[in-house]
């Protein structure tokens, strides 16, 4: 296989989302150990499906404490695949590929709608889950179609996809603990992750736009 070029890796390292946790020792140190083992990249983007399915699962079967502190749990270990994949791929030397690209984005926008659709049918709202599934898998075609344009890809929040299950994982840990305010809670959640999602939308086309007219 042809080895990525040095433009094609500066390239890919622009349109990998920042997060300050692959510079601690504790994430090389992981993903050093992880590249040793035999693991793919893109075995590890496939296992964030797998912790997505779980937590949804979780949450359907136990519709208690129990469910939403697995969910939570899940939440974490996705975001872990999230910040591994990438890491691993590096620390193995196998560099960015066009088939990378899509274990990279596909299982991410599935873990996206089993997260926030789950939720929504625990509180007898599916349609609000589904809508913010919806809005928060438009905030990753948005930075996608920016890539395809020829642009950095914007990983600008208030809503990104960290953003989105931060707030959902502390939401369902809080719900846990309050169980007799989770519906509020959750509703509330789920509401301003759409809210949020819709706006890092609108934002995220502005920037394309104004990119695009600089341009021309």
């Amino acid at each position: 296989m042809r080895e990525p070029n040095r433009r094609e890796s500066h390239m890919a390292e622009a349109d990998r989302r920042p997060i300050a946790a692959r510079n601690t020792g504790w994430a090389m140190g992981t993903a050093r150990v992880l590249a040793r083992s035999g693991i793919t990249p893109n075995q590890i983007s496939v296992l964030s499906v797998a912790f997505a399915l779980a937590g949804a699962a979780a949450l359907l079967v136990w519709p208690d404490w129990r469910g939403m502190l697995a969910c939570a749990l899940c939440i974490l270990l996705r975001l872990l695949c999230n910040l591994f994949d990438g890491m691993v791929a590096v620390e193995a030397g196998r560099g960015a590929t066009p088939i990378g690209a899509v274990y990279n984005d596909v299982p991410d926008r599935i873990a996206d709608a089993l997260f926030l659709i789950a939720p929504a049918y625990l509180i007898g709202l599916p349609w609000l889950g589904w809508l913010a599934a919806l809005l928060a898998i438009t905030t990753a075609y948005i930075r996608v179609l920016g890539g395809s344009l020829g642009l950095a890809q914007d990983f600008r929040g208030p809503m990104a996809k960290p953003h989105r299950m931060w707030l959902l994982g502390i939401a369902l840990v809080v719900s846990a603990a309050l169980p007799m305010h989770a519906g509020p809670i959750m509703l509330w959640t789920l509401a301003i992750i759409a809210g949020g999602a819709a706006l890092t939308c609108a934002l995220r086309l502005r920037a394309i736009a104004t990119q695009l007219a600089a341009r021309s």
